[in-house]
């Protein structure tokens, strides 16, 4: 039987005492933002495939209509969304944040976003924030920086904000705006970069500023996306920047603490959370480290390295995901995946797939999901044992720019965003 969930909620776990999320009985079709509900890119379904067919899972959907780009799929109530420039469905070459029928694909609204990215190589270029959707608005951060909030039922534009021309935001890196918003309750907290506003949060019903948090000699926004946890009663926002991992009082925008790490080329991936723990990975040879946040006086709390930054564990965007007590995701960007103890650090195996290059992972039943750039998609036990895959196919329509955008498990099927189409396979048994 499929697992049928939504709704995360977050409170302690009843029992253990520890932060965590549990799931409200709601209908299944949500994965409203980048890396899922609470971000973690692990699927709460049941019941899937264990192993695919030579050609991999049925195709049941395929569209044209995405565009160029590296975003995502947001899906929540019956809809899927993107963002993407030079839709084979557009006027014109420019981006534009789409919405699709859930069940079969068909285009129901586009809005114009802006001029396409075109900064830099052409396979830098394009569209790479996934859209957040929450109830009746959707938000999406273009790679200029501008924000955007739109009505899900029409995509008509309710608001605008400029993350550099508002904020005095600034990128560690040259490749444009990536995040995907958080939003919680009446907030909406995103990630300006720099020193002035490194983070802030805003109205999300109207964009007005609530509050904003200053990270002295912050080098730039990275390309994470928000996570929250829970210290001791305390909600934390914890992000990373060119700079490295913080962590942010919720309530008030407060600084809680840093961790630094030395100047690298990007940082990418999102935190994961936790209970109290926090572990971050940078590419680029850079690595990955464990840290534990710790309560104090007057909600004081400062943050212990269980491990310092270990290079075995570098991720360069792949992402990484947690399944029990081990971390699997892609060694930098070589296309070997690793498996690693969260608690050490220590790498158990890394495994060499039928893909090549750069891997992103999502996780569902026992299975990790591995989409490498080459455009082979590949199923894989979730063991700390060894590496086993247990099925891969080629992406259709895969070869022209490289396969980044990260797949999507949702009510027993898979979602891909391979350039202009969207694909939806069948992944129950």
């Amino acid at each position: 039987m499929i697992g049928r969930v939504r709704g995360w909620v977050w409170a302690a776990v009843v029992g253990a005492g520890v932060p965590g999320l549990v799931w409200a009985a709601s209908p299944s079709d949500s994965w409203p933002t980048f890396r899922g509900p609470a971000r973690t890119a692990v699927a709460p379904d049941t019941g899937l495939l264990t192993e695919w067919p030579k050609d991999g899972p049925k195709l049941l959907w395929q569209v044209d209509g995405a565009g160029r780009g590296y975003a995502s799929t947001a899906i929540a109530d019956g809809k899927l969304y993107t963002l993407g420039d030079g839709s084979s469905t557009a006027p014109d070459a420019d981006e534009y944040l789409m919405c699709f029928n859930l069940e079969d694909g068909k285009p129901l609204w586009k809005t114009k976003t802006g001029a396409p990215w075109n900064e830099g190589k052409p396979t830098w270029q394009s569209s790479r924030s996934t859209p957040t959707v929450d109830g009746e608005q959707v938000y999406v951060i273009t790679p200029t920086g501008k924000l955007i909030c739109c009505a899900t039922a029409d995509g008509k534009e309710l608001w605008t904000k400029d993350l550099k021309g508002d904020f005095g935001g600034s990128k560690a890196d040259i490749w444009g705006y990536s995040e995907s918003v958080l939003v919680d309750g009446d907030r909406l907290v995103c990630t300006p970069g720099g020193e002035k506003n490194t983070m802030v949060a805003l109205s999300k019903a109207t964009g007005e500023l609530i509050w904003t948090t200053s990270r002295a000699g912050d080098r730039g926004a990275g390309h994470a996306s928000i996570v929250i946890s829970d210290v001791g009663g305390t909600k934390v926002y914890v992000t990373t920047t060119g700079s490295g991992a913080l962590g942010v009082r919720a309530q008030d925008g407060k600084l809680l603490w840093t961790y630094d790490i030395e100047k690298t080329t990007s940082v990418i991936p999102t935190p994961i959370v936790r209970g109290d723990l926090v572990f971050f990975t940078a590419g680029y040879g850079r690595g990955g480290a464990l840290l534990r946040q710790v309560a104090g006086e007057e909600d004081a709390i400062k943050v212990d390295a269980i491990y310092p930054v270990k290079p075995d564990l570098a991720n360069k965007h792949g992402g990484v995901v947690l399944v029990g007590d081990h971390l699997y995701g892609d060694s930098d960007d070589k296309g070997l995946p690793f498996c690693a103890e969260l608690m050490t650090g220590n790498v158990v195996w890394k495994g060499r797939g039928s893909g090549r290059n750069s891997a992103c992972v999502a996780a569902a039943d026992g299975h990790i999901y591995i989409r490498y750039q080459d455009g082979m998609m590949t199923l894989v036990k979730a063991d700390p044992e060894k590496f086993q895959e247990v099925g891969s196919f080629q992406v259709p329509g895969s070869g022209d720019r490289p396969s980044w955008a990260h797949p999507v498990i949702l009510d027993g099927k898979m979602y891909l965003r391979e350039g202009d189409k969207i694909l939806c396979y069948d992944v129950r048994k």
